[in-house]
């Protein structure tokens, strides 16, 4: 495919998804999505540099008044942005207003002259029951984040119509973080959405059916998730507190990318 754009500069912004967690540990490092999608990248592009100033916990503001700014002096010619979620997981969440910031990010990444990529939300609620009123947040954002994208150019990575995306497989225990087989799932779906050659739709397929548990193994799940994250979570927004307090960018400058031993 000779006509496929090549890169040389990607900087990805975003949360803890970007970071990567849920792929990895802050012993050994997260690797994530971001950084798998880089591996690909530059499997075509062998000079390519990257750069991943996501920080985990942070507010779509918060992603814009840190990153943007560093983002375009790296002069990107690929920015990946990924943002939303710890908002809409909040009080107050205002879609318009969210997706308002992603659309200023848009707009000024684009007008640098970098090529931008952003990606919807599945619908949470199918993830984690407790969620089920965040959908009618999940879908307004989705809808505003999509016709942003639309009037600045920027190529959307719409999850929310496949049912991969809320398996259970697809996520990490905490059911907050993509697992290291969803990181790869959005990492195939942005190569897939460039149009990079070793790329194709397979990202879309389910993935084979379980055996139904049973309201037993539901409840003590549940029982388990609000124990072990969930209550844990609130206790963090009652103090004010957030993940990435005293954090900092994993990736903060464009090097070079190193393929880890497993990469595929």
């Amino acid at each position: 495919m000779s006509g496929t754009p090549s890169y040389e500069r990607y900087v990805a912004l975003g949360d803890s998804q970007t970071e990567g967690l849920g792929d990895g540990d802050d012993v050994r490092g997260h690797r994530g999505w971001a950084d798998r999608f880089a591996e690909r990248l530059a499997r075509r592009s062998p000079g390519l540099l990257y750069a991943n100033l996501a920080v985990r916990g942070r507010l779509a503001a918060e992603i814009r008044d840190e990153q943007l700014g560093p983002a375009l002096e790296l002069r990107p010619d690929l920015a990946t942005v990924m943002a939303g979620m710890n908002d809409l997981v909040r009080p107050g969440f205002d879609a318009a207003a969210v997706a308002g910031v992603l659309e200023e990010m848009f707009a000024e990444l684009r007008a640098a002259g970098a090529q931008v990529v952003t990606v919807t939300f599945p619908d949470m609620s199918r993830v984690a029951p407790l969620a089920r009123p965040l959908l009618p947040r999940v879908l307004a954002y989705n809808a505003r984040v999509r016709a942003a994208a639309a009037r600045h150019g920027v190529t959307v990575v719409d999850t929310f119509p496949y049912a991969f995306a809320t398996d259970a497989r697809m996520w990490s225990s905490d059911r907050l973080h993509a697992s290291p087989l969803g990181h790869a799932r959005i990492a195939a779906a942005v190569a897939h959405a460039l149009g990079l050659p070793d790329s194709d739709d397979s990202w879309t397929l389910p993935l084979p059916a379980l055996p139904r548990p049973t309201a037993w193994q539901a409840t003590a799940t549940e029982l388990r998730w609000i124990a072990g994250f969930a209550g844990p979570w609130i206790h963090r927004r009652l103090r004010g507190r957030s993940s990435g307090d005293g954090r900092t960018a994993k990736r903060p400058v464009l090097t070079p990318v190193v393929h880890p031993p497993d990469a595929g």
